[in-house]
């Protein structure tokens, strides 16, 4: 089992950028493909990336894809997403979770966090 905790979000004008982080508990860190999501006011909850167990594959919506960039450092059992080039339609409350699998993958993740809030202003 892990347990995950986001931290970074926060409030930015458009263009701006901002690091999320997804600590872990746990020493098997690295056996778990993590994801990042996001879920807009008012709207569903949606993929927003993905990084293999060893960091070496990513997976990326399109709608982020050249602008957000996932990462994990196993040593400190953490993952970061990384924000550029934020527009307003990015605000959003943004999970990580986490999956003891193999594969990348864009849904079925048993461990999620609490979320942090990401506000992009116009």
């Amino acid at each position: 089992q892990v347990q995950l905790v986001e931290s970074g979000g926060g409030l930015v004008q458009a263009g701006g950028s901002l690091r999320l982080s997804c600590a872990a508990s746990g020493r098997t860190f690295s056996r778990y493909v993590v994801g990042w999501f996001r879920q807009p006011p008012g709207k569903e909850r949606e993929f927003v990336a993905a990084i293999s167990r060893t960091g070496h594959s990513t997976l990326y919506a399109a709608s982020v894809k050249g602008r957000f960039t996932i990462s994990r450092d196993n040593a400190k059992n953490t993952v970061y997403l990384q924000l550029n080039s934020l527009k307003p339609g990015d605000t959003a409350v943004y999970y990580c979770a986490a999956e003891e699998g193999l594969e990348l993958r864009r849904s079925d993740y048993d461990y999620w966090g609490q979320g942090t809030q990401v506000t992009v202003s116009s």
